[in-house]
């Protein structure tokens, strides 16, 4: 079977189901009656709300009786009648025992207040004492539960509240103790799909949007619910409307609003129950839909296909990326699999093809680099050898013509000679020397090395040729706390031998030799050392830098161009990097970072 009769019955099977489901989802719709079961939810959850409010309401007043029952309030109504007999009494002394009992009596409210209305202690705000009670100063107090406002701290609240009297002696002691009415009360009802439920907490006199609760905290969109509760707040009876909150007509929901009378016969809240006439709306549209459903389920197969077949394409794709991105990193031995013979198969093969072109030329390249290297190297030590070699043929011969012409004088011929042939001799094996060291370079034998005693150590070595030299003025910066490096200590004073040296022979009418360490990354303690040699010297040009440090290169006169090529091979073996930076007349400085 091929891919295009894939893809289409992929489709096709697709559009089937999407056709099933919806005829039997409009079959259901059908078969609802939407504005019965909307105004059965809203009298359901209107007589849940009633319900839960007189549970709430016994609760709080049985609560409230356990606390004018306890010892504390009975000992408090016993002072106060104690003290008003004797003519004085202290109403300070009870601040906090009204939110130890509240706690006890999981109560959100409750304060204790004299026959004056003047509060004694007050658990949802210590500060209240003093202060009078507006439910206990009025002439009548009411005898089950009630709705009133509650100042807090952070601003007034809603509360269901219940007040008890304790009577010990003449001075009766009131407790009024409530629980909060907002949005943790609402969580407690069971509310069906499709309804829900806004508390509108009537504290203020004119309208407040952030009063309009709902099971998360102040209610999105209030402002188009405030006509509704501005009816209810004006008549203090219940209302319904009809809210719009869209321009969509599937976006409207009716509202029952039931007053919540408080203490003074006025509304001191508002319950929203709202039924949304989607479901009816979306009926009325099932036709439209089920077109809607049937193209959109087509977008979605070709969206799903579209992505099938783009992975088909992109997955060969990826992979030649992926190889890339390995051969621009030098791995030349990147392959990618060839799994067809389309196109993308032939640009694949010919990726292959290329890596391994591209092998096969670095392979060339690298025989070429090394019969290049060679020749250098014979070039060079051709060079070097040929200067001793030539001293070294003109004694022999001269000493052949005075063994034949003059035997007399061949004594005095051969010691001046012989002493020449050994001169040369030795010069010869220092060339050798120098050249069998760059060679083998010793592996670092790593141990832990303080750098700031291996440049002190260099400093002796050259101290009597530096004193020599009265025109060299050496300056050092150690810090004390450079931290110690694993190194070897031996190569670092080769190393460092090699520049001071360097930096001593290009200051030949005197100058600067400074030796600086520095804790490198500082803002990372323990990550390496830096060290800086610096002179003040002839200084060297942007090109002499360039190659400074390439085998067999020197600006000096006399020299096999090795010494910095050995100082960079001992600084990259102990992982660390060696730059420099001059200018012509002006001085040289290198930098060597070594890690720790």
């Amino acid at each position: 079977m091929s891919f295009r009769q894939k893809l289409l019955l992929l489709f096709a099977a697709t559009i089937l189901s999407c056709v099933a489901v919806m005829s039997v989802s409009v079959y259901g719709t059908m078969r609802q009656s939407f504005e019965l079961a909307n105004q059965d939810r809203a009298s359901s959850v209107a007589a849940q709300f009633r319900s839960e409010f007189q549970r709430r309401g016994q609760e709080v007043e049985r609560r409230v009786d356990s606390v004018a029952a306890s010892e504390t309030v009975q000992r408090i109504a016993l002072e106060i009648n104690r003290g008003a007999s004797s003519g004085g009494g202290d109403t300070n002394a009870y601040p906090s025992e009204a939110r130890a009992l509240a706690t006890q009596q999981q109560l959100d409210f409750l304060e204790l207040v004299d026959r004056q209305g003047t509060i004694l202690s007050s658990a949802q705000w210590q500060a209240k004492f003093g202060y009078p009670e507006p439910a206990i100063a009025s002439s009548t107090v009411p005898a089950g539960a009630f709705l009133k406002r509650e100042d807090l701290p952070n601003g007034p609240t809603l509360g269901l509240f219940a007040v008890r009297a304790v009577h010990i002696g003449e001075q009766p002691l009131f407790v009024i103790g409530g629980e909060r009415l907002d949005q943790g009360f609402l969580s407690t009802l069971d509310i069906p799909v499709g309804t829900r439920v806004l508390l509108y907490q009537n504290l203020d006199t004119k309208w407040n949007p952030q009063s309009l609760l709902d099971l998360n905290g102040p209610a999105a969109g209030a402002d188009r619910v405030a006509p509704l509760i501005e009816k209810v707040r004006g008549t203090g009876q219940e209302a319904y409307g009809v809210i719009y909150w869209t321009a969509d007509s599937a976006d409207v929901e009716v509202f029952h609003a039931i007053p919540l009378i408080g203490q003074n016969q006025q509304p001191m809240g508002i319950l929203l129950v709202g039924s949304s006439r989607r479901p009816l709306i979306e009926l009325q549209r099932r036709v439209i839909s089920t077109a809607m459903l049937v193209g959109g389920a087509g977008i979605l197969v070709a969206v799903l296909a579209s992505l099938w077949f783009g992975a088909r394409v992109t997955r060969p794709v990826v992979s030649l990326a992926e190889a890339a991105h390995r051969v621009a990193a030098g791995d030349l031995s990147a392959k990618v699999e060839v799994e067809s013979s389309d196109e993308l198969g032939e640009l694949a093969a010919s990726f292959n093809r290329m890596t391994e072109d591209l092998l096969q030329q670095k392979d060339r390249a690298a025989q070429a680099e090394r019969v290049a290297a060679w020749r250098e190297l014979a070039r060079r030590l051709a060079h070097e050898l040929k200067n001793p070699l030539f001293p070294l043929q003109v004694t022999v011969e001269n000493l052949m013509r005075a063994k034949t012409k003059s035997p007399a004088m061949f004594e005095e011929v051969f010691q001046e000679g012989t002493a020449t042939l050994l001169a040369e001799i030795n010069n010869l094996k220092t060339i050798v020397g120098r050249f069998s060291e760059f060679s083998k370079m010793p592996q670092p034998q790593h141990r832990p090395t303080q750098v700031n005693d291996v440049l002190r150590s260099v400093l002796r070595v050259f101290q009597a040729q530096l004193q020599a030299n009265n025109n060299i003025v050496v300056r050092t910066e150690l810090p004390a706390d450079l931290p110690e490096i694993s190194a070897d200590p031996d190569l670092l004073h080769r190393v460092l031998s090699n520049l001071v040296l360097n930096a001593i022979d290009a200051m030949p009418l005197g100058g600067e030799l400074t030796l600086r360490t520095a804790a490198a990354g500082s803002a990372e303690p323990g990550t390496g050392v830096t060290i800086f040699v610096s002179d003040t010297g002839s200084g060297l040009t942007p090109e002499e830098c360039a190659r400074l440090f390439t085998p067999y290169y020197t600006t000096k006169q006399h020299g096999t161009g090795l010494g910095l090529a050995i100082v960079q091979s001992v600084v990259s073996d102990h992982g660390g990097k060696i730059s420099v930076a001059s200018a012509k007349e002006k001085g040289t400085t290198f930098q060597i970072e070594l890690p720790a």
